[in-house]
């Protein structure tokens, strides 16, 4: 079974929103990291503080088949095709892979399976 990494950074106020999206659409596990978004525009200033956005990184790990349905999902559903949105997904794909919870392989092999016996 070949994996990808999945990664959306999304706004930190969305993260429960896109991890209920991605588990819906057959992912499983997830590690988040909390960062802050440095845009190409200076950011706005308030009484003195500068306002920065926070955000989220999800990070999946996925068999490839199943990634593209996750991807699109969140971008669909959270609207990240949209220009004032600040959200982004993307795939890489992993060469090798340890530590996975041999739970989630085995819910892998079943969403997997059920697309071939839906098709």
């Amino acid at each position: 079974m070949k994996f990808v990494a999945l990664i959306a950074i999304i706004p930190q106020e969305r993260e429960e929103e896109g991890i209920s999206l991605a588990k819906e659409a057959g992912a499983g596990a997830v590690t988040i990291v909390k960062g802050r978004n440095l845009g190409l525009e200076e950011k706005k200033i308030f009484f003195g503080l500068t306002l920065e956005e926070s955000v989220s990184l999800l990070l999946f790990v996925l068999p490839r088949r199943l990634s593209m349905r996750v991807l699109k999902t969140l971008v669909d559903a959270m609207d990240m095709q949209n220009e004032e949105n600040s959200s982004l997904a993307f795939t890489v794909p992993l060469g090798h892979v340890a530590g996975l919870n041999i739970q989630e392989l085995h819910k892998f092999e079943e969403e997997i399976k059920g697309e071939f016996d839906a098709g």
